[in-house]
């Protein structure tokens, strides 16, 4: 994927304070964060706590608590859902040269094998331990994960709980520097020259890709990612 050319300093917010907090700073800010809070009802376990971000796009990051007994399949159900879900594509993990998949594919004794995601966090990963996933093997997003601390704490409604999360960018329309909403992804990326505010996209005559909405992930402008709501995007979106 080709690196976009957005302007951005980082910066995103911390979702247990609400301040304003640059990429560099955020982890020691949100185990400032931690401590400061109340102990929540019910029993301790052990989570930890995830720095996500694109492999080639980094300025798309975010951190996260996940319970460590709960597994890899998970964390990608997880990031599936808030970041990369499009048409259920394929994906894995790859932890010290050992690849963990959505479907294991064991070709031979000698040659590619992959575990199954089935695995508890705990168990595969240490506090600075740095690993990478994998969506779709097609139009791949790719994202470096590295576990940046742990805490005692519990889990927030049996979700993985988002601590942080960058700003979502900003772009202009093309035609007449109004908010740009919709990317012409016919090129496979989100590229500012190809951004366009709703009226203007609707009187585009671009005749190559497809319409897509700008949204704060690193599959943006990729395959038919639309964001969060993936399974609501239709044309009439643009």
């Amino acid at each position: 994927m080709k690196k976009t050319a957005a302007k951005n300093i980082r910066s995103g917010e911390c979702f247990i304070c609400h301040e304003s907090i640059a990429k560099a700073q955020i982890t020691r800010h949100l185990g400032k964060c931690i401590a400061a809070q109340k102990p929540l009802a019910g029993e301790a376990i052990k989570m930890l706590r995830l720095q996500i971000e694109g492999r080639y796009l980094p300025d798309y990051w975010m951190q996260v608590a996940i319970p460590g007994a709960w597994t890899l399949d998970d964390l990608d159900s997880f990031m599936r859902e808030t970041w990369l879900e499009c048409c259920g594509h394929l994906s894995c993990f790859t932890i010290d040269g050992t690849r963990y998949a959505y479907e294991p594919f064991n070709e031979s004794i000698l040659g590619r094998r992959e575990k199954s995601m089935d695995v508890k966090l705990y168990k595969v990963l240490g506090i600075g331990a740095e690993f990478t996933h994998e969506y779709d093997y097609g139009s791949t997003t790719d994202l470096v994960l590295r576990v940046v601390g742990a805490y005692e704490g519990a889990a927030v409604s049996g979700d993985v709980q988002i601590l942080a999360r960058n700003n979502p960018f900003k772009f202009a329309c093309v035609d007449c520097g109004k908010p740009a909403k919709q990317v012409n992804a016919g090129y496979g990326w989100l590229d500012p020259k190809h951004c366009y505010c709703t009226a203007c996209a609707k009187k585009s005559d671009a005749d190559e890709g497809m319409w897509l909405p700008i949204v704060n992930s690193p599959r943006v402008g990729v395959c038919g990612y639309c964001g969060d709501a993936y399974d609501e995007c239709t044309e009439d979106d643009v």
